[in-house]
């Protein structure tokens, strides 16, 4: 392989070439990640530093959402020709905004990642092997790219489920409290509206993941749409069983006119016993869990300790008999 690179000395710059494309690249598209973040977290720090609390006079509840670098990345490629819209679109939104990337440009953007991964890391891999100086042969150099490839295909899938594994356990941790704020909300004479948003400015510190799913159904009441659909809307960007139960159960209370406060008080205990029951199960886990370090670590050292004397005492005994 080194020898051939050295006999075409145009494809060896024409690699390197590649190579530093991509690493510059990723490197631009790393430095606008981190500056777009940074801007973000300045925004949001000013802003609590001049109003103070969650929704307070002269704010708003919606993000500033506001054009991106990724977002001007995809649109600068898209106008080159490179179509970045996906065959199950709806589906891969789905699980986008089930992870929290509910930006509009975000599923082209997966798209644009995973298609620069794919390319990016045989690319890598064999510009290594380039610098390394070692010559593997045809077999071991296309199951290494392959391998590379399929790294690059499937590991923004797995990142994206991971993702929304812990927004939702981060949901299902925090409802429980959640629900106990807005119970006191209601008994206390606020409205379903008013209740939420008090309850999302309380819990923006707290449960910022649940607070900006009260905030968005706060804003789609007040731009007009009905309270089945924002909560039903709720439940869809949650994802979580329980949240969408409590959005049916909301309904379900309204359409029939039965009392709200003793709707979400019923709820409100069956969500605590709830949470008290998985913290149960964590905990009646533990012993299963500590038996494996116990039995690898633990039993040998004891085994040895307790029959090491003996042992020594019977090869005592035995050796002279066996000599004499």
């Amino acid at each position: 392989m080194v020898e051939l690179f050295s006999q075409f000395p145009l494809v060896r710059v024409l690699v390197l070439g590649l190579l530093f494309v991509a690493v510059v690249a990723v490197s631009f598209a790393g430095a606008s990640a981190l500056a777009a973040r940074e801007v973000t977290r300045r925004r949001v720090a000013e802003a609590g530093v001049a109003t103070g609390r969650f929704g307070a006079e002269g704010t708003s509840l919606r993000a500033d959402t506001g054009e991106s670098a990724w977002a001007r990345l995809v649109e600068t490629i898209e106008k080159r020709g490179l179509s970045l819209v996906d065959s199950k679109d709806e589906s891969l939104r789905a699980k986008l905004v089930a992870a929290g990337f509910t930006a509009p440009y975000a599923p082209r953007l997966y798209t644009l990642i995973r298609l620069a991964l794919v390319i990016g890391l045989p690319l890598l891999s064999f510009g290594m092997l380039l610098l390394s100086g070692s010559s593997p042969g045809l077999v071991k150099l296309y199951f290494m790219l392959v391998i590379s490839a399929a790294f690059g295909l499937y590991m923004p899938a797995l990142f994206v489920q991971a993702k929304a594994e812990r927004r939702r356990e981060a949901l299902v941790h925090a409802f429980p409290d959640a629900l106990d704020l807005l119970l006191v909300c209601v008994e206390g004479g606020l409205g379903l509206e008013a209740a939420f948003a008090r309850v999302g400015m309380e819990l923006t510190h707290a449960h910022p993941l649940l607070a900006e799913q009260f905030g968005e159904v706060v804003l789609e009441l007040r731009a007009g749409r009905s309270r089945e659909d924002a909560l039903r809307r709720m439940a869809d960007r949650a994802g979580v069983d329980e949240i969408r139960a409590f959005a049916t159960l909301l309904i379900q209370s309204t359409k029939l006119g039965s009392s709200i406060g003793q709707t979400l008080r019923t709820y409100a205990a069956e969500m605590r016993e709830k949470r008290r029951m998985r913290a149960e199960e964590k905990a009646h886990r533990l012993p299963v869990l500590l038996s494996v370090p116990l039995v690898a670590c633990m039993l040998p050292t004891m085994i040895g300790v307790l029959m090491l004397p003996a042992a020594i005492r019977v090869v005592r005994s035995l050796v002279p008999a066996l000599g004499g």
